[in-house]
């Protein structure tokens, strides 16, 4: 289904479509038929498939349909401060030309910002539950105020005991049936049908049965290398391969910097993407590289989940991910909408014994390939030295 065909606000639309979205996932298709028409929704969807997207429009169309924006005013909870970024940066991106006020609300940094940003009134607020709940408590977050609840990842946030806290602030929010309530996870379990069940106004359960962990138009490559000896590798095949675009994930922030930095004294048009950068700086970061003004990027997870590029050619595993599930995510950004991709993997004794965990998890070897003298020597001789 193309979004056109959702009745959405055309400035809504408009958002939409400059994000490069055209067709509706599985998960978008399911959910939006419910929640555009205010019907509370539990979702079974793995990460990557679009729930985030689906979730965000329910919301800016329910803020553009109400002038006073009361009835649109949103709560998402979610089990990490990485995930909160994430939401954030993808709901400013559709808010660009809306003008809602949107925040994030964690643990790890300082009040005065996020207290600030709530005396000046939000339409979004996207938080973990330690936090919200502790400006609850201190009267900086008027719980009472939001009429849409979103829970995303819920079964990460039962896992990581959160449950508690959970329903401590849906006992402060306006009750089932005045509010919209969706829930997301990757499965939906018995723990998350009672907490659906007694929470939700008689929801609708929507369960996409998971798809392939890997994208078959996805060609996988692994090189196994000693450390000292990667970026010269990643040059070299960056300058055989020459892809129109490539993203590169380091597992550090400080070893995203210090990537982005040789690749650029080596020549090679490229930025770095990491947590701690500005929230501006970020969303402008993200902007270019979908627009095609640079061809290199290179990100922390932060990037993983979330970022859509239209034709991404590869995805390079700088660093073989911590977490198993991240290398899905990772490579899930190229091979999107029925189009080819290639993910590259470098597999150094730093991380190469996540190696087992990721092949089991994706239920096949990644075909390995010799990283030669001369592919090395090929990206030395552009002006990098070990």
């Amino acid at each position: 289904m193309r979004f056109e065909e959702l009745n959405l606000d055309p400035r809504l639309l408009a958002a939409v479509a400059k994000r490069g979205y055209k067709e509706t996932t599985d998960v978008q298709t399911r959910t939006l038929g419910l929640s555009l028409q205010g019907r509370d929704a539990a979702v079974q969807s793995q990460t990557g498939t679009g729930k985030t997207a689906a979730f965000l429009i329910t919301v800016f169309e329910r803020l553009l349909r109400d002038p006073s924006r009361k009835n649109g005013r949103t709560l998402i909870i979610v089990p990490t401060r990485e995930l909160a970024v994430q939401i954030e940066g993808e709901a400013l991106l559709l808010n660009r030309n809306l003008g809602y006020s949107i925040g994030g609300f964690f643990g790890g940094v300082g009040y005065d910002h996020q207290q600030a940003l709530l005396r000046k009134g939000v339409d979004i607020a996207i938080g973990t539950p330690g936090r919200l709940l502790d400006l609850g408590n201190r009267g900086a977050l008027r719980l009472g105020d939001f009429r849409i609840l979103v829970i995303d990842e819920a079964d990460r946030l039962f896992d990581m005991g959160f449950l508690p806290d959970i329903q401590k602030l849906i006992a402060k929010l306006p009750p089932a049936g005045v509010r919209q309530s969706l829930l997301f996870g990757a499965t939906l379990d018995r723990l998350a049908r009672q907490v659906a069940a007694r929470y939700m106004d008689r929801p609708a359960f929507i369960e996409l049965t998971p798809e392939r962990v890997t994208v078959e138009a996805i060609s996988q490559e692994l090189y196994r290398i000693p450390s000292q000896s990667k970026t010269g590798l990643l040059m070299g095949i960056l300058k055989a391969e020459a892809p129109r675009n490539a993203l590169i994930f380091t597992n550090t922030r400080h070893g995203a910097e210090r990537l982005a930095r040789r690749l650029g004294r080596a020549g090679f048009a490229v930025r770095h993407l990491t947590g701690d950068l500005p929230q501006l700086r970020r969303l402008r970061v993200m902007d270019d590289f979908a627009a095609g003004r640079f061809p290199f990027l290179v990100a922390t997870d932060i990037a993983a989940r979330g970022l859509h590029i239209e034709g991404l050619e590869m995805v390079v595993n700088y660093d073989l991910p911590r977490d198993t599930e991240n290398y899905v995510h990772r490579i899930g950004r190229t091979g999107r909408a029925g189009k080819s991709g290639k993910a590259v993997s470098l597999a150094c004794e730093k991380f190469a014994d996540k190696l087992g965990h990721i092949e089991r998890y994706i239920g096949m070897k990644i075909p390995v390939r010799k990283a030669t003298a001369q592919l090395i020597a090929e990206g030395l001789s552009l002006g990098f030295s070990t």
